[in-house]
């Protein structure tokens, strides 16, 4: 089966295709660093850590860059607000997002441009499309003029008919149904305090949507492979972003197009007004592993809508619990019997996973792959009928598997070890005597010290919940 991706320039699956063979430049849309990143931003920061390692994972070589937005309407208004400087206030939410990212196992990009920085190619841009006749001046402001472009609203669909001309938007977003033409550069005003950059086109500072187009093409070029980003950020930000580029270049800006659903919470739309806002840091002090939330951002195919919800949290630890014990029994089982059938099944379950993933990343397919694998390795191995040769083939697979998932959680070392093979001792002496409330109190104690308990043909195992 060929690669496939849903692109939403051509609004169907597409067999994916890079511009230079073996090589694919990639295209995120980053942060805006005006507080904590939530799980619904990491929600595609993953669906695009998955894209990016299903890539590489084919055998491409993958260059991306992920914007940093450090200057917009939101990070000036917050500066403003605590009366420090832009870099002052927007440094320590780039320093958590690049801790988060880590956290959750996210793989670095190769770039990762902050919009401060790049004015110089921001105004390039611009002086193209004025010569080019897609840009006005008014009173220092420049504004991309939509009426002069005209596939304008190709990638979200828009009908162009009955706009009304000369429409003008100044502010960094506005609503989806508005369709009008957008600031480029707005002159310097008092709302606007220290934030301001002394340019050829006067005093002032960028409009959001040219950061994107500046930052991706510097690095990656004026036509590249793949774009990705929100649902949310399609209309009008991706659709500014493709007319700006295209209408400064002449060529295509991007070939592929993918965007994540929203997340919901508890069935509610996230809102900080319901109290349902989560940062990644909130729910990590609420006692869950990052490996956890990350695999239920993960587990959900990115064009569905997530529904987060602490019950769904659980599963997903209990989906991890299972994969890590597996892997650890696998490594820890001698091999036996004369086997047969295993490496068709790891065969198999390689097979599926990859087939699960070209069809434009259907992680639910992938996953019951690696499930079906799971249960039938399990099964030649109670059956003592998996040979040492077969489980490091299993293994392979695993490991294979594992860099595109990152689910495998290193065992952290636990200092109370004494204490807890006491209590593990303790509780299979009162089993031995049919005290069963006594063993039952013991577990419950192991169970609230993060200990999971496993009985096995070999005894009592223990370890630590991941």
């Amino acid at each position: 089966m060929a690669l496939q991706f849903f692109n939403t320039l051509a609004n169907k699956k597409e067999d994916f295709v890079p511009i230079k063979e073996g090589e694919v430049r990639l295209y995120t849309c980053g942060p805006t660093v005006y507080n904590h990143a939530h799980i619904g931003n990491f929600r595609a920061y993953i669906f695009e850590d998955l894209l990016r390692r299903h890539l590489k994972f084919k055998g491409y070589k993958v260059e991306q860059v992920m914007n940093l937005t450090d200057i917009d309407d939101k990070t000036i208004k917050g500066c403003k607000a605590q009366g420090v400087s832009l870099d002052e206030y927007t440094r320590p939410f780039k320093d958590a997002f690049f801790e988060d990212i880590d956290t959750l196992k996210i793989e670095r990009a190769e770039h990762y441009p902050e919009a401060t920085t790049h004015i110089p190619e921001m105004v390039e841009i611009i002086k193209k499309l004025v010569a080019n006749g897609l840009a006005y001046e008014i009173k220092g402001n420049y504004y991309f003029k939509i009426d002069a472009f005209p596939t304008y609203g190709k990638l979200a669909r828009i009908d162009l008919a009955g706009l009304k001309a000369g429409a003008r938007i100044a502010t960094d977003e506005y609503e989806k149904e508005s369709v009008s033409d957008f600031a480029l550069w707005k002159a310097w005003s008092e709302e606007d305090g220290t934030v301001f950059w002394e340019t050829e086109l006067g005093k002032g500072r960028p409009g959001w949507h040219l950061e994107c187009s500046a930052m991706s093409m510097k690095y990656l070029g004026q036509h590249f492979d793949m774009h990705t980003g929100g649902i949310d950020n399609k209309f009008p930000h991706h659709e500014n972003e493709i007319a700006q580029s295209e209408g400064a270049s002449g060529e295509k800006f991007v070939n592929y197009w993918m965007h994540c659903a929203h997340l919901i919470v508890e069935g509610k739309k996230m809102s900080k007004s319901v109290g349902n806002f989560f940062t990644l840091r909130e729910i990590l002090e609420k006692g869950y592993s990052a490996s956890a939330i990350r695999y239920l951002l993960l587990a959900t195919q990115y064009r569905m809508s997530l529904n987060f919800t602490f019950d769904g949290l659980d599963a997903a630890a209990k989906s991890l619990q299972r994969l890590n014990d597996f892997w650890r029994n696998l490594e820890e089982f001698a091999g036996a019997g004369e086997g047969g059938e295993a490496n068709a099944v790891s065969e198999k379950a390689a097979r599926e996973f990859e087939k699960g993933l070209d069809d434009d990343l259907n992680i639910s397919y992938a996953l019951a792959a690696v499930f079906d694998f799971i249960r039938e390795i399990n099964r030649l191995r109670s059956e003592n009928n998996l040979t040492a040769d077969e489980r490091d083939t299993a293994l392979d697979v695993l490991k294979r598997i594992n860099s595109v998932l990152d689910f495998k959680v290193e065992e952290a070392a636990v200092e109370n070890e004494s204490e807890i093979e006491d209590l593990v001792q303790k509780r299979a002496d009162a089993k031995k005597n049919r005290d069963f409330a006594t063993a039952d109190s013991i577990r419950d104690q192991l169970t609230a010290m993060g200990i999971v308990l496993e009985d096995t043909p070999q005894g009592v195992k223990w370890r630590k919940k991941v």
